[in-house]
């Protein structure tokens, strides 16, 4: 026997009516906010880790004292 309720089907909240004209808009809305939320979770934890990446960026560069650079072919300061 299937567990999910069918359009056709009593409703569960009890009230006596077809699922379809009681509480299946109420029960579609829910599960798109609940995939919403989901979305912007995701987007949110891919945007915070793209800031760490593009924070943590290590281009090899070392500070080094004023009037010298770094030279990366000598791994050291000139």
């Amino acid at each position: 026997m299937s567990s999910s309720i069918g359009r056709n089907d009593a409703c569960h909240c009890g009230s006596g009516n077809k699922y379809k004209n009681c509480c299946l808009k109420k029960d579609k809305s829910s599960m798109k906010a609940n995939v919403g939320i989901g979305i912007l979770i995701v987007v949110i934890l891919l945007g915070l880790w793209l800031l760490g990446a593009a924070i943590s960026k290590d281009d090899g560069a070392i500070d080094c004292p004023a009037g010298k650079t770094w030279s990366q072919a000598h791994q050291h300061c000139h």
